[in-house]
């Protein structure tokens, strides 16, 4: 399998500056922001995230995660790190690190609007643009066409961000 790099450290950190300058801008007025990361990858992009906007802005902004199995979220449990009713009345962004056919971010959007939200919107790291469900990536830091066959790897290092890296896969 052939690997092209595609996104550097430098680039995957003003990429995620940018989503969160925009976050800010579009919920200046709230007085605290959910960023709900996808467990895996797309909690790390959150919790980054978090840490830019609570750099930059006045507003309170927390992560929470939230899994179930990405192959199979109608039949397998969804656990979130909070409870539901922390969601009521609020701004919930759901990050994932890839948005592909939107399934995996369709389910955990799903799960946030059962809880009477003020507010449910997107974010990924890279848009592949291969939509099967009706959903798309408000905050985006890359979008990309791809071939189906293709795959993106997202490797995001906790303990040294210089060794993060977004590969295309041939």
């Amino acid at each position: 399998m052939k690997r092209n790099k595609i996104l550097n450290s430098d680039q995957i950190k003003r990429k995620l500056e940018r989503m969160a300058r925009q976050i800010l801008e579009n919920h200046y007025s709230e007085k605290e922001l959910i960023l709900l990361g996808i467990k895996g990858q797309g909690l790390e992009v959150a919790n980054r995230l978090v840490e830019i906007l609570n750099s930059i802005g006045k507003i309170k902004v927390v992560s929470e995660s939230i899994s179930f199995k990405k192959n199979d979220p109608i039949n397998s449990e969804i656990k979130c790190s909070c409870e539901e009713s922390h969601f009521e009345g609020k701004v919930v962004v759901v990050v994932d690190d890839v948005l592909n056919s939107g399934r995996t971010m369709i389910y955990a959007v799903k799960h946030v609007l059962d809880t009477e939200p003020k507010g449910v919107y997107t974010a990924t790291l890279v848009d592949r643009i291969h939509r099967s469900f009706p959903v798309r990536a408000d905050y985006c830091g890359l979008s990309l066409s791809t071939h189906v066959d293709q795959h993106i790897s997202v490797a995001l290092d906790k303990k040294d961000e210089d060794k993060d890296s977004v590969f295309l896969e041939l």
